[in-house]
This record gives C-alpha cells, sequence and structure tokens, in this order.
C-alpha cells in the first residue's frame, strides 16, 4: 500500500511539474540571437510568452516547453530578436492616407511631381478635386517650391491642393485662391502666411496656419474614410517592424476609431495617442488620462504646435533665416496656452509641444518653466510631468542646457537630419546649423531621446531611422559640408533611441522598452544583424517577424 502510494504521488507530482512547463508559455522563440536592450552584446538562447508577457528567457536552445502540446514554437536560427521598436512621432492616419490617395512622396523633381499630379488629373472627373500628399523640394534640382502657375497650366478648371511631406504648407491652383477669396490684399493670418512674388500676387503656397484658409472648401473625409486610413497606417507600420507609434495629434473621434479598431482585433500595434490643442484638449484636461491596462490605446498627452517647419521658412528663429527675410512664425498664443499648461500639471496631462527653430524652443521652454514654477509656488506636487518637445531640431547651447534643468524630454526623429541636409545650411547658415539636430550634445548632457519618424513627413522605416541615427548621412552615403558628422549616435544608443527611451517619454518603461522577464513580449525580428553589420546594409535588412504582447501580426512568408 504504501509502495504504491509512493509511486502513485510520484506520478501525479511529476505530471504538476509537467504541467507547471507547459502553462510557462503560448508561444517559445528559440535559438535566436537576443539583444535585451540592456547592454549592446547578444546571446543565443530562447524567450517564452505566456498571456502577452515575457515568462522566461533562457541561454541556449531549450524546446522542453514545447513538448506538451498548446504551445507554438519557432525556431529562429540566423535571426535577431530587439525590443519592440516605436515609431515614438508618427501620424498614423496620415500614413494611411499617404497610401490612399495621389502619393508624391520621393519623386526627385518638381518637373516629374507635376507630370504625377497631371496623369492623376487624367483619371478624374471635370471639377472633381484633386488632392495630393508628400511632395518635397529638398532635393529637386529646380530649388523652388511649385506655384499655382504651374498647376494652372494643366487644370485650369479641377481644383488642386498639394500638400508638402512636412504638413506645413500646401500649393493650390488659381481656382482655389478665387474660391477662398484669396488675393494680393489678402493680409497673413494669425501663425501663417500667404507667399507672395515680388508684384503682390500669391503663388498659390499657403503656410501653416493659412491653409485654414482653403479648409472649408475641401470635400470632407468620412468617418469610414479615417477608419480605412488607420488600418492601412497600422498594415504598413507592423509589416516594416514598428510594434508602437505615438500619435501626435489627433481628435476624439480618432480614439473613438481606434476603441473600434480595438474592439474588432485589428489594432495591431500599441498606440500612444495625443490629442490635438483646441477642443480635444479641453476635453482630455476635463476626464484627465486615459489609461488602458493592456497598454494598447493610451491617451493622456496634449499636442501642441509652437512654430512651423524649417524647410517652408515657418520655424521660428532668433534671427532672420540666410536665404529669406523673415523669422518664421508662431503658431500657439500665450494667453490660450499658459492655462492649458496650468491645468495639465494639476491633471497629471503630459504636454508634448512642436518646436522646430531655435525661437520655437526658447519659448516652449520658457512657458513650461513657468508652468513649474507656478505649481510649485502653489505648493502643488508635480510627479515627473515628462513633458515633450516634439522635434527640437534647433536649440542654442543655452537652452540645451535648460532642457536638462527642466526634465524636457526631446522626441526627434533622425531622418530629418539626413532629408533636411539638403536645405538647412541655406535655411540657417554655417554657425546656427551647429545647433541643430544635436543629438550627440543633448545625450551627453544626460538626456534621453524619443526616438521617431514623422511619418508621413519622412518614409517612417526603422531601418532608415536607425541608419540615420548612426551615418548622419543621406540614403546614398552623402552628408554635407558642415553637417556635424560627430553628433552620431552609438548603435546601442539608436537601438535605445527606438526602445526603452520613447517607453520612458510614454511612462511605460515598467512594462516594455527591453527583453525582460514581466514585461509585454514586444518583439521586432530582422534577417541581419543591425548592431555589427555595415551601415549601408542595414537598409537592406527584411523584417521577419512583428510581435506585439505574444501575438504575431505580422510574418514574412520565407
Amino acid at each position: 500500500m504504501k509502495i504504491t502510494f509512493f509511486i502513485v504521488f510520484i506520478i501525479y507530482a511529476s505530471s504538476i511539474i509537467a504541467d507547471s512547463k507547459c502553462n510557462q508559455a503560448d508561444l517559445i522563440l528559440e535559438n535566436a540571437s537576443i539583444y535585451d536592450g540592456l547592454s549592446d552584446k547578444s546571446f543565443i538562447g530562447s524567450i517564452g510568452v505566456k498571456d502577452s508577457k515575457i515568462s522566461f528567457i533562457n541561454k541556449g536552445k531549450i524546446t522542453a516547453y514545447g513538448e506538451c502540446g498548446g504551445t507554438r514554437v519557432i525556431n529562429l536560427k540566423e535571426y535577431f530578436i530587439y525590443p519592440g521598436f516605436v515609431d515614438g512621432h508618427g501620424h498614423l492616419k496620415g500614413i494611411g492616407y499617404r497610401e490612399l490617395t495621389l502619393n508624391l512622396q520621393g519623386i526627385p523633381s518638381l518637373d516629374l511631381t507635376l507630370k504625377a499630379v497631371e496623369n492623376y488629373l487624367s483619371l478624374k472627373q471635370p471639377n472633381d478635386w484633386i488632392i495630393g500628399r508628400g511632395w518635397i523640394d529638398k532635393t529637386w534640382p529646380e530649388k523652388r517650391f511649385p506655384t499655382r502657375w504651374d498647376l494652372d497650366s494643366f487644370s485650369p478648371n479641377n481644383p488642386v491642393v498639394l500638400e508638402r511631406a512636412d504638413g506645413h504648407a500646401i500649393v493650390v491652383n488659381s481656382i482655389v485662391l478665387k474660391l477662398a477669396n484669396i488675393d494680393s490684399n489678402t493680409p497673413d493670418p494669425q501663425g501663417g502666411f500667404i507667399e507672395k512674388d515680388d508684384n503682390g500676387e500669391p503663388t498659390g503656397l499657403l503656410v501653416d496656419m493659412a491653409m485654414n484658409l482653403i479648409a472649408d472648401l475641401i470635400p470632407k473625409l468620412t468617418r469610414d474614410d479615417d477608419k480605412k486610413a488607420f488600418l492601412e497606417g497600422l498594415q504598413r507600420n507592423v509589416a516594416l517592424g514598428w510594434t508602437q507609434i505615438h500619435v501626435p495629434g489627433g481628435t476624439f473621434q480618432d480614439i473613438s476609431i481606434l476603441n473600434e479598431i480595438k474592439s474588432e482585433n485589428n489594432l495591431l500595434q500599441r498606440v500612444y495617442f495625443m490629442v490635438s490643442d483646441g477642443e480635444p484638449a479641453d476635453l482630455l484636461l476635463e476626464k484627465g488620462p486615459i489609461i488602458d491596462s493592456e497598454n494598447l490605446l493610451t491617451v493622456r498627452t496634449i499636442k501642441m504646435y509652437a512654430d512651423g517647419a524649417l524647410g517652408s521658412r515657418g520655424a521660428a528663429l532668433i534671427e532672420k533665416y540666410s536665404d529669406y527675410d523673415g523669422k518664421g512664425v508662431f503658431i500657439f498664443r500665450e494667453e490660450e496656452t499658459k492655462p492649458r499648461l496650468s491645468k495639465a500639471l494639476k491633471k497629471g496631462i503630459q504636454i508634448a509641444t512642436h518646436a522646430i527653430g531655435d525661437n520655437g524652443n526658447r519659448v516652449v521652454l520658457d512657458w513650461y518653466e513657468d508652468a513649474f514654477e507656478n505649481a510649485k509656488n502653489n505648493d502643488q506636487i508635480i510627479s515627473e510631468p515628462r513633458w515633450r518637445i516634439e522635434h527640437a531640431q534647433n536649440i542654442t547651447p543655452i537652452d540645451q542646457k535648460r532642457f536638462v534643468e527642466l526634465n524636457v524630454i526631446p522626441a526627434m526623429q533622425p531622418s530629418h537630419a539626413i532629408g533636411d541636409l539638403h536645405f538647412a545650411i541655406d535655411r540657417l547658415g554655417l554657425e546656427r546649423i551647429n545647433n541643430a539636430y544635436a543629438w550627440r550634445d543633448l545625450i551627453d548632457q544626460g538626456l534621453i531621446i524619443a526616438g521617431g519618424s514623422d511619418a508621413p513627413v519622412e518614409i517612417g522605416d526603422p531601418r532608415i531611422e536607425f541608419y540615420a541615427a548612426i551615418a548622419r548621412k543621406d540614403v546614398d552615403g552623402f552628408h554635407a559640408e558642415g553637417w556635424n558628422l560627430n553628433q552620431r549616435l552609438t548603435r546601442f544608443e539608436a537601438l535605445k533611441m527606438f526602445t526603452i527611451w520613447p517607453a520612458i517619454a510614454s511612462f511605460e518603461d515598467n512594462v516594455k522598452g527591453t527583453i525582460e522577464v514581466g514585461k509585454l513580449a514586444d518583439f521586432t525580428i530582422f534577417d541581419s544583424d543591425i548592431m555589427t553589420i555595415p551601415e549601408q546594409e542595414i537598409l537592406n535588412v527584411k523584417n521577419i517577424y512583428t510581435i506585439v504582447g505574444g501575438r504575431i501580426v505580422f510574418e514574412e512568408l520565407l
């Protein structure tokens, strides 16, 4: 009896141990080279995933847990696992619309851009609106913006609106100007300007808030259109390897659509959503942060705009542009912005402000500092606000130190430095360019940088962003004189720029950003080692798997 009982006990205990092993993983990634984000070294090992989180990490090939059934085991020999890559600044809906409408991105000349628009027009009906996005003049041999007369030459009757890639300027044809009653006597609006020629005639280029002069004329997009764009953007992002995106600006209708997509199990990547300044901001200040227990859709940030963009000469500078008689424009207003900053501190709402010019960055820091001081003077407890400045492209040395003193996070996009190199020196001159895209200077002073792509302004590819951070050259290997290659990052810094640092910038570093037991199982898996291969080869690396919370949301067909 005793012997029989002992045998039964051993069998029962063994089954418990076996079951516990089975229960440790729903998914096992084995035999891979793993970069956990805690060092710049990799190791060969296996990762187990259970209930969306990392349940174990083992060095060496482990297959035992896959033997009890129900566990998917993927052999990743010759592949490389990284913490899930995060686009810390990307316009998700805009990415989708770029794919769904007339996409002008990457066309290498004005002439070819105009031909693309003309070809698109040939497919449309008379009086149809022609809407295009993504043109960028930075490498065009013509060295100028499009004009209404360029568009009038083939479209005298169809309204044409073409948005520059940075989203801070549009060019329209004469019929649109006429419909909007814009002529030589129309004054510039606050926060924008109407470009005019030497005779005072509008050229068709509308910068920043001047774009609103024609906004009500454009046929309205529907909620269904927006949902299609979001879905398209999500599909494209995960195919490239992004496991999360920080969306800098949007409405509560956008949030409603994303929640609907989430309920349909189609929210393929995590979304950290920032509402736009104005009515959406006031509504969030009333509601307070919207925290998702699954970390799939979180809303706790207000996106503000200090100034415009450098390319369209709307960025606010302390001194005049080197190639233009102006200092750019300020978009936000002090009397509206400062009260929102104070309310945000009280409500625990993060602020993220677009600032590109050196004066734009300075004023944002001034207003942030005022808000922090006012809170302290009123005995208000501030618990790590983690306020951000988006882009932070041009910062004087004095203001770089203020980022550190105020603990403000710069959210920067490396691809801007390799795209803007074709015009930024013209805009700023060689002296001021020393303060531009100063990644190395900021990190050396103890700051983190939340890396992003700013897609659809840029391509929105993690390979390009990583390459740009370490090379500071364009995709052809070119860099301009005075481009300050000393600002380049190490590969480990670049990895952190797209993993743990954006996690810190979104209050999520305790649950994601590195590969550690207990953290969310978000992985980007490439076919080559971006930490060691020649820098130019990074651009040709293939994304094999994108995994979000243990769910395979993209799988390359091999």
